[in-house]
């Protein structure tokens, strides 16, 4: 197991906490100062990037990144982007959200049914998603993923009688977990992600939604002993900075950067999904057991209702009627353009 998770932690966009680390920019013109989680340990891919950036701006532009929440988690960096301590982030859909709350409804649950889709219908939301971030003061630099999202627990929920008997984490806020939860009669217990894995040691709560790579990443599944058989949702991810910042640079090196991103977040959301399916043998191998789920029984219906319920309740909260319809019309489109698309589970 040892040799396993050590290989998953190198992967890019993984989520710890560590000392501060970055690599210096060295005498840019312009240096951009981003923040992400990930951890130093999986800074190859980036440092890479910020190489090629350096080097094909003719060093007029830089990135010094902030690694393992150093700067805070995403609440934080945001705050700092906006008192001007921070160029931009690398968030995930929590904090994108609170930029573009429009950008979360990729993120409802039991919307995909697999990676196909959502690539799909991310795609064709994509130059949307990237207008109403600009409205907002901010520019998407790279689109990515951290995959889908399952549901860990300590004993196997077969049935939403059980379901409601545990204590759900609920992250913060959350506008969309809290809505699904609504729709299943479930109160959860708000926390910051920092807070999970002591809460899940003093049993304040007892079951979490996360990636099988943050599973395996932050160590909650030490705490576990089951996970869902099916993604409850699929996360999304991307790397901001503001619009003021980004005037600063010349537009010949503007397209420089696009194109170098554009590059180095398609090899980012492979690796997530590599990091993903290698976590998924390696909980198994930890002594997660994976609990069965008939999608024709009463409990799996009464769970795809719920979310039926929890798309209807965030009209006009989140986004409006019109762009709920136009992204599961995409999603039709895939479907129907491959008949052969069927839900994802693990084996």
């Amino acid at each position: 197991m040892h040799h396993v998770v050590s290989a998953i932690l190198i992967i890019l966009f993984g989520i710890c906490f560590c000392p501060l680390a970055f690599a210096e920019p060295e005498n840019a013109k312009i240096i951009l100062k981003i923040a992400t989680l990930a951890p130093k340990a999986s800074a190859n891919s980036m440092e890479q990037f910020q190489r090629l950036v350096k080097e094909q701006t003719g060093n007029e532009v830089a990135f010094k990144v902030y690694y393992g929440g150093i700067q805070g988690d995403e609440d934080d960096m945001l705050r700092k982007i906006r008192f001007h301590q921070l160029d931009g982030a690398a968030f995930s859909g929590h904090g994108l959200g609170k930029i573009v709350p429009q950008v979360r409804i990729t993120e409802l649950p039991y919307l995909f049914w697999n990676y196909g889709e959502v690539s799909y219908v991310r795609k064709k939301l994509e130059s949307n998603m990237n207008r109403l971030f600009e409205k907002n003061g901010f520019i998407i630099m790279g689109w990515g993923e951290a995959g889908f999202v399952y549901s860990f627990s300590k004993v196997p929920i077969t049935s939403i009688e059980i379901a409601r008997k545990q204590k759900w984490w609920l992250w913060d806020d959350d506008p969309v977990a809290q809505a699904f939860y609504d729709s299943l009669g479930i109160s959860p217990v708000s926390l910051s992600l920092t807070d999970v894995l002591t809460s899940l040691n003093t049993r304040l709560i007892n079951t979490a939604g996360i990636t099988p790579y943050g599973a395996v990443a932050l160590r909650w599944y030490t705490r576990f002993k089951y996970m869902s058989e099916y993604p409850v949702m699929n996360a999304i991810a991307a790397m901001v900075v503001t619009q003021k910042s980004w005037e600063k640079i010349s537009p010949a090196s503007r397209k420089i950067i696009v194109q170098i991103i554009k590059e180095h977040f398609q090899d980012a959301g492979l690796a997530h999904r590599k990091a993903n399916e290698q976590s998924i043998q390696a909980l198994k191998s930890a002594g997660i057991s994976v609990v069965r789920v008939d999608l024709k029984s009463k409990e799996a219906r009464f769970v795809l209702d719920a979310s039926q319920k929890t798309r209807e309740a965030l009209v006009g909260k989140l986004y409006s009627r019109e762009l709920l319809d136009q992204a599961l019309s995409y999603l039709e489109e895939y479907r129907t353009q491959h008949p052969d698309s069927t839900i994802m589970k693990i084996e």
